[in-house]
């Protein structure tokens, strides 16, 4: 994939990426931070989530409710999110409205303010939306899994936090949190669309360049290695179905063998997006696992979870279990395809298929202006933009033997956490 992309460093230590599509009159600008759930300490989980919250409430320059009005009336569309290894912002508008998005990322990087009422509010919203997860099986497994399979490295926590630490964050634990980390030294900046590249650099400049910047150190987080025993854990809450989670741990995303995971996982569970927000949608039902369980109505679906992080993170599968029956009995059967991996040669025409099917997902996520702009900062998160290029070719280098060995050293039985939800009075 050969494509030209402007790349500068201004400074104070912005970078700066821009990549020109012309096939629509619309921009798509994302800021991103090197800040996330990795970088919080105990006491502080979610504050990094709770401080995204507070980017919408206003600077002296740009009112809570004035923006969102503004960017609307424009015709474009705005949101931010929040992740183990980021926080980015976005902004996709027509390509002769994007000043304003430019300006207001520049106001709000330093100049937010932090109204006290405004914080008190905020955190009712955010206790709520932490309240409002644990009504979702799904969210108390992933929770328990994540928790238990780590020690002492942050991404053992949620990013949304623990509610004992949303009720005693301070306002200024948020202000400080916010003048540690948002500043251009520790941002990338990215915009893909109908614009002149030069001219948009001059724009770029204009706005940031006066700006003060500072590195932030890594937080110095343990590497916790692969787990050396089975966990098992139990929890217990509303609905009517149980779910089966698997979780083993898996590379960091700019390690090679990243590679050779997307395709087990492809192979096993079917391909996933990396693109976490949005792009089509591949079935799964040629994958080994499909095959097994659902086919053979053990579970009701099978869903495998790789994300591309910074440190080595989890790689789950997660199975809704079919009322008939039982957890166990199809952790066994997972436990016989996984044997027959590691066991039996891998055809390269099964590895093709895997690789042909994660390679089009992998488009379809790229494929408008918007994924576009997220590729090119998204990417600079666990490694640079190089990564998004050079990913479908790095596919295909895997073979059966790195793909057999592969699952050979991760995905045993004492190397992960098993996980089982049941809705409450279902078993003891």
């Amino acid at each position: 994939m050969k494509e030209t992309i402007t790349q500068v460093a201004l400074e104070n230590g912005l970078k700066v990426l821009l990549k020109e599509i012309h096939t629509a009159p619309i921009i798509s600008q994302w800021l991103w931070y090197r800040v996330g759930s990795r970088f919080e300490k105990p006491g502080y989980t979610g504050i990094s989530h709770w401080v995204e919250h507070m980017q919408f409430k206003g600077t002296p320059n740009f009112p809570a409710g004035l923006l969102d009005k503004a960017i609307s009336r424009d015709g474009g569309y705005w949101n931010a999110f929040t992740y183990l290894d980021w926080t980015t912002y976005f902004e996709t508008t027509p390509a002769d409205k994007i000043d304003l998005a430019l300006s207001l990322e520049a106001d709000r990087m330093v100049n937010s303010v932090f109204d006290e009422n405004e914080v008190n509010a905020e955190r009712t919203v955010v206790i709520s939306e932490r309240e409002g997860n644990e009504n979702e099986p799904l969210f108390l497994l992933d929770e328990a899994v994540q928790s238990s399979a780590f020690d002492k490295h942050p991404y053992k926590n949620e990013v949304i936090g623990s509610i004992a630490d949303l009720q005693n964050i301070t306002r200024d634990d948020l202000y400080a949190f916010y003048r540690d980390h948002y500043n251009p030294g520790n941002a990338v900046l990215a915009l893909a669309g109908d614009f002149d590249s030069e001219r948009m650099l001059e724009k770029v400049r204009r706005i940031y360049q006066a700006l003060q910047g500072h590195s932030v150190p890594e937080p110095g987080n343990p590497r916790e290695e692969l787990l050396q025993r089975e966990k098992k854990i139990e929890i217990h809450g509303p609905g009517e179905t149980t779910y089966l989670q698997i979780a083993w741990r898996a590379p960091a995303a700019a390690d090679d063998v990243f590679f050779a995971f997307t395709i087990a996982d492809s192979l096993l569970t079917g391909p996933a997006s990396l693109n976490m927000f949005g792009g089509g949608g591949i079935s799964n039902k040629t994958s080994r696992l499909y095959q097994r369980l659902v086919e053979k109505e053990y579970a009701i679906s099978v869903n495998g979870s790789l994300q591309a992080t910074h440190d080595p993170f989890l790689y789950a599968i997660t199975i809704t279990v079919n009322p008939k029956h039982q957890p166990e009995e199809i952790l066994a059967l997972l436990d016989n395809e996984l044997d027959a991996l590691r066991q039996a040669p891998v055809k390269q025409a099964e590895i093709d298929r895997a690789a042909k099917q994660a390679r089009a997902l992998f488009a379809y996520g790229s494929e408008n202006i918007t994924n576009q702009a997220f590729w090119l900062g998204y990417s600079e998160m666990f490694d640079d933009y190089s990564w998004f290029t050079r990913y479908t070719s790095r596919l295909a280098e895997v073979t059966p033997e790195i793909l057999v060995d592969t699952v050979r050293k991760y995905l045993n039985r004492e190397q992960r956490v098993v996980g089982i939800y049941y809705p409450d009075g279902v078993r003891p």
